[in-house]
């Protein structure tokens, strides 16, 4: 016989996969992430909050670390939002997800439209990617192992930041010393004929020329780092064609590119599946482990 707690959990966890549809199209998105939270709790992890990683703009990150970690892959997360709103914390389940399978994961805030456009934000996304560069052996990661990861706009910050070089030059990196990216649902082209996309139409533009230097598809040049595109054929904000065109371009150039399509899959299931309430609705950790395993340096193992 089932034990009565275990009933109890189970109907919570139900609850909370019916009611996550519901919170976001009301704008209750702290709400649902509250409630991922609460019930995704993991042992073995330390997870050190509110390192600021640029004092000028008062910018932190949480890292979420492997007890006794020692040269482990590290994950850099963008969070999604329509480059307007999100918080790191909401994503707690993320990196706990990760930290509980070896990863260590940083989860980076960034500034946000109307207080910046795209130089503002990519500006803070590279500064992170170099702050952890610099500092993954702190935490018991792999400087030679960092992974980029977004989900839906953060899916176009961090593919934007391993196509557009100029980016991490700042920093004297380049996308290639970054092991790999991981894109969830991205932005990679825009269109001007998305008439659901009138929030991106007002950050970067109206037309094709001012555009262009935030559509990552644009710069596939053949010297990008192995790339993952996780993509649900249910998502009625992100269409498809953005991860198979991207996926198309980086094949033209030879690059190392893996995409997958989740049948039935919406927007938000797709990050959600990384919690363990959601975890059932699409292989989005396995697929993601599987990546960061595949081409983490040898020498992070």
């Amino acid at each position: 016989m089932t034990p009565p707690h275990r009933h109890s959990l189970y109907r919570n966890v139900c609850g909370i996969a019916l009611l996550a549809v519901a919170l976001l199209t009301s704008g209750c998105e702290a709400s649902l992430f509250a409630g991922l939270n609460a019930t995704d709790r993991r042992a073995g992890i330390e997870t050190r909050q509110g390192i600021v990683f640029d004092a000028r703009h008062q910018l932190k990150l949480d890292v979420y670390q492997p007890v006794n970690a020692t040269n482990a892959p590290v994950v850099v997360f963008f969070y999604g939002g329509s480059w307007m709103k999100g918080e790191r914390a909401w994503y707690r389940f993320v990196g706990t997800a990760l930290a509980a399978h070896g990863v260590v994961a940083v989860i980076p805030d960034y500034r946000k439209y109307p207080q910046v456009k795209l130089d503002g934000f990519m500006q803070d996304a590279a500064c992170a990617v170099a702050w952890t560069h610099q500092h993954a052996q702190d935490f018991g990661g792999a400087s030679n192992a960092i992974f980029v990861m977004g989900h839906s706009s953060g899916g176009q910050i961090g593919a934007l930041l391993v196509t557009d070089p100029s980016w991490l030059a700042r920093y004297g990196l380049r996308p290639t010393d970054l092991a790999g990216f991981i894109g969830l649902a991205g932005w990679y082209t825009f269109s001007t004929a998305d008439e659901h996309d009138k929030d991106m139409l007002v950050i970067f533009g109206s037309d094709d020329v001012s555009q262009a230097p935030a559509q990552p598809l644009r710069f596939v040049s053949g010297d990008e780092p192995p790339m993952l595109l996780l993509q649900g054929t249910a998502d009625r904000e992100v269409e498809t064609s953005n991860a198979t065109a991207l996926a198309q371009a980086l094949q033209a150039h030879h690059d190392t590119v893996t995409l997958k399509l989740y049948p039935g899959v919406s927007h938000h299931a797709l990050v959600f599946a990384l919690s363990r309430p959601m975890h059932d609705k699409a292989p989005t950790l396995a697929d993601t482990l599987q990546f960061i395993h595949a081409h983490a340096s040898s020498d992070s193992h």
